[in-house]
């Protein structure tokens, strides 16, 4: 017995068949015909798609958090050496003033 080859489409492909059917109103029997694929195995893609599509415009939002990760990130280092100057002006004006004798 000879084992049946599966043919293993992208996910690109996948969309662009998908997208026969849903945008250009090509009939699912046809399309399947077509890519000779089930008709079950079309619509657990398109159940997947409509699943899994909101990640679409998750890529965005990820950018967009990660942006201003890394802003918060800066400010809070740059606040960091700021205290860390304030610090050491303060202890060198401390200083001074006991030389001075003004404490």
């Amino acid at each position: 017995m000879s084992k049946k080859n599966r043919r293993q489409f992208s996910p690109e492909e996948k969309v662009m068949i998908l997208k026969k059917c849903l945008v250009e109103n090509i009939p699912v029997s046809d399309v399947c015909d077509e890519y000779n694929i089930h008709p079950t195995v079309f619509y657990r893609w398109q159940k997947q798609f409509f699943e899994n599509g909101s990640k679409a415009f998750e890529k965005e939002n990820k950018r967009k958090t990660s942006k201003l990760a890394d802003k918060i990130a800066m400010l809070e280092n740059k606040l960091r050496n700021k205290n860390e100057v304030l610090s050491e002006l303060m202890e060198e004006h401390i200083k001074l003033k006991k030389s001075l004798g003004e404490i």
